[in-house]
């Protein structure tokens, strides 16, 4: 391949640069525009992909769960660009699947649908004319609660991809991972590191992301005491791990003795028994010199959990909102919410950034998911044990039996 050098001032470092920089980088640039990873079109595949597939439908708003085994797996042809075809080998569930399914929430699912995720499996497809693809076939993936965003929009340029409003959410308005195959996108599902495995992975997707964001802006540094209310829970117990990572104190919040030793165990510095404290906000500045924590990070949805943690926090202080108890409203006193200069951000989700990051710290160690493997039948019974309380960690569902 020949190229044109103008004659001029600068000629002479152009072509001493030719042979060494500008050569490589224009093969290299033309290598790449040739690779099916970066722009896939029709290719045959060495997978074997099924007709029909287990899945998990919500059939009517109520909590309604049927497992179907002869659901249609979508074809290859059938995907549109930008789409991927992905085979499961695990997905968590979340409080947010719950919700969707009994439709407690102002926002309502698109019921009927597959619900989850939380889901790591393989890329087994591509559709079609899918440029700029960054994945290819067999790679390892997570399909996340924000399946595909525009990335166009003020929101997205601006790194708040979650709250695009066209976008995407998997097992809400679009079919999610409660399948044996899901349709997702090239462009957000999230690389799985290499050695991590899939069942631990899978939590970090969602509950992972949620809390890793929620702290990461949370406004406290190393040594700052964070209150995590509902800290024994699927996001909870990930959120003391992720604080611990930065350095914080953690007084956790929550009930039972098994909650207690996971929180203890996972390096929570003060545990608060809600059902036996007799004044959780007097207990909080006990243990903080008497001037309440730096943040709060509160993942329990219930009113209460706001409620007290505005009165707790020290002067300054950030009430990072996570959990989401359907209609409920925040009540604080606005005199000394200016006095104290106390901020209150709500934290919803994060975007592929976050996923990234949350996803690395978790695959180099740094953060252990607390969780339990059932088969997707189990799913019912998992629900009635999210709607007591009793669930600690979380659950994972095995997709490969």
């Amino acid at each position: 391949m020949s190229v044109f050098i103008p004659k001029g001032p600068s000629s002479r470092l152009l072509r001493l640069a030719y042979p060494q920089i500008i050569r490589p980088l224009t093969a290299t640039s033309l290598n790449r525009l040739s690779r099916p990873s970066f722009y896939h079109t029709a290719m045959p595949t060495h997978f074997t992909i099924p007709k029909t597939q287990r899945v998990a439908i919500i059939e009517e708003t109520g909590g309604s769960i049927v497992i179907k085994k002869d659901w249609p797996v979508k074809t290859q042809s059938e995907l549109a660009p930008g789409e991927c075809l992905v085979k499961m080998e695990a997905t968590g569930c979340c409080h947010t699947d719950l919700h969707a399914a009994l439709g407690d929430w102002p926002l309502k699912a698109n019921i009927p649908l597959i619900g989850g995720h939380e889901g790591v499996g393989i890329i087994v497809a591509l559709g079609d004319n899918t440029a700029n693809c960054p994945v290819k076939l067999g790679d390892r993936v997570g399909i996340k609660w924000l399946a595909d965003s525009c990335l166009n929009c003020e929101d997205c340029r601006n790194g708040r991809e979650q709250t695009c409003l066209d976008a995407k959410l998997s097992g809400f308005n679009v079919d999610g991972t409660f399948s044996e195959y899901a349709v997702s996108f090239v462009n957000h599902v999230t690389p799985i590191p290499e050695g991590f495995p899939s069942d631990e992975a899978a939590s970090i997707l969602c509950a992972g992301v949620t809390v890793y964001r929620a702290i990461k802006y949370s406004q406290t540094n190393a040594g700052d005491w964070i209150v995590l209310p509902g800290a024994g829970g699927g996001l909870g117990h990930l959120a003391i791990q992720y604080a611990k990572v930065r350095g914080l104190r953690v007084i956790a919040i929550d009930s039972g003795a098994e909650k207690k030793e996971l929180c203890k165990k996972l390096g929570a510095d003060v545990w608060i028994d809600f059902k036996e404290s007799k004044d959780i906000v007097a207990d909080v500045k006990a243990a903080t010199d008497g001037l309440g924590a730096h943040s709060a990070v509160v993942t329990a949805a219930s009113s209460s959990g706001y409620t007290q943690a505005v009165d707790y926090l020290r002067n300054g202080g950030t009430l990072m909102a996570v959990g989401l108890p359907g209609e409920a409203k925040l009540e604080a006193s606005i005199f000394f919410t200016v006095f104290k200069s106390i901020s209150i951000l709500g934290s919803y989700v994060g975007n592929r950034q976050d996923a990234r990051e949350a996803m690395d710290i978790a695959a180099r160690g740094e953060v252990k998911v607390h969780f339990v493997c059932k088969e997707i039948e189990e799913l019912k019974d998992v629900y009635e044990g999210m709607k007591e309380g009793k669930v600690a960690g979380r659950i994972v569902f095995d997709l490969t039996k």
